[in-house]
């Protein structure tokens, strides 16, 4: 374990900075291989047309994202259940964006896996991830708000002995966990639309949530997200305008999944939707243009997500992106202060 856990700030940063140097060292190589298999980004057909310049820059950069973040876990965190169980959820949601990321590129176009067959895979990390934390990791099967104010959702909740190991299963709690690492994800993935964007912003909510986990008085959990903001600041030398390679579904499912599954190991549920608050806008646009145009007929935005509302009236890409940093910072700010006000 590099680092003394005797310094966990020390050991935060530490992560910080692995992740990033093994993520600037190894993206090279993963650009390479990528124009060598011919694994390019499918644009849309029906957005800025700017864009289409895009069209085959090397993806999946999310795969060494990921790498880079269980680099520096393995390092320097204590390999804990609750590290374990939130590197499993984000492994696994990676894998799942990955599957959808190389069907995307064979099969030649901007979408990958079906919307139900991506649902089905996100239902069962969603389950296991649930059970999981309430029966292993103490996690209680409750929202907490700023004020002190809790809801319990622990009323309705079966046990089960599967081979003299005791599972339990708080029905309503598992539902909204569902919403929150499906929604979430999701809402990640539909930020992901401009060079730099996500990777910006989820690296400002990654060290929002270190610093919470860290009062939280859970260090692993600290180097966990500590790791996920290195690992973006390592890609965002690649991503930055004019972006050499995306990060795919790999990498924006898994980080909206890693995002949430802080929120929940730190029952930061609730502060955790101001963190995120701009993923929360980008996915909150897109239903709106949605229910909008099906009801009237009409668009409540030039393009959704709103991100590209604001390129189609003229804002360069570097605006919105830098502008849409400092927003997510705002809200970064705002989700810390209010978990001081939590009972």
């Amino acid at each position: 374990m590099l680092g003394n856990p005797a310094y966990p700030t020390f050991q935060i940063f530490l992560a910080i900075f692995v992740a990033a140097a093994a993520v600037l060292i190894l993206m090279p190589f993963w650009i390479k291989l990528m124009k060598v298999e011919h694994f390019g980004q499918q644009v849309r057909a029906d957005g800025p047309q700017r864009h289409l310049v895009k069209q085959g820059t090397p993806t999946m950069g999310g795969v060494v994202i990921l790498v880079g973040m269980v680099i520096a876990c393995l390092l320097i965190a204590k390999p804990t259940f609750e590290l374990m169980l939130a590197l499993g959820a984000t492994l696994a949601t990676g894998l799942l964006g990955l599957v959808d990321d190389v069907t995307s590129v064979t099969h030649g176009r901007s979408l990958g896996l079906t919307p139900h067959a991506k649902m089905i895979g996100l239902t069962a990390i969603c389950v296991v991830f649930c059970v999981c934390a309430v029966s292993f990791c103490g996690v209680a099967p409750e929202v907490r708000f700023p004020g002190g104010f809790t809801i319990d959702l622990g009323v309705v909740t079966s046990t089960f002995a599967i081979g003299g190991v005791e599972l339990v299963v708080p029905w309503l709690y598992l539902v909204f966990v569902f919403l929150l690492l499906v929604g979430m994800s999701n809402a990640v993935n539909l930020t992901d639309g401009l060079d730099g964007l996500a990777g910006g912003t989820s690296m400002t909510s990654m060290l929002i949530m270190a610093g919470i986990s860290f009062l939280a008085r859970d260090s692993n959990l600290a180097v966990f997200a500590a790791a996920c903001a290195g690992a973006c600041v390592g890609f965002l030398w690649y991503n930055s305008y004019p972006a050499s390679i995306f990060m795919g579904d790999t990498g924006s499912l898994a980080l909206g999944a890693g995002f949430a599954s802080l929120a929940i190991l730190t029952n930061t549920e609730v502060i955790s939707l101001v963190v995120g608050g701009l993923f929360i806008v980008e996915a909150l646009s897109v239903m709106i243009q949605v229910t909008s145009f099906k009801a009237t007929g009409k668009r409540v935005f030039l393009m959704a997500p709103i991100h590209h509302h604001f390129e189609k009236k003229g804002w360069a890409e570097t605006k919105v992106v830098i502008r849409f940093w400092i927003i997510a910072a705002a809200f970064g700010a705002l989700g810390l202060a209010m978990y001081f006000t939590m009972g």
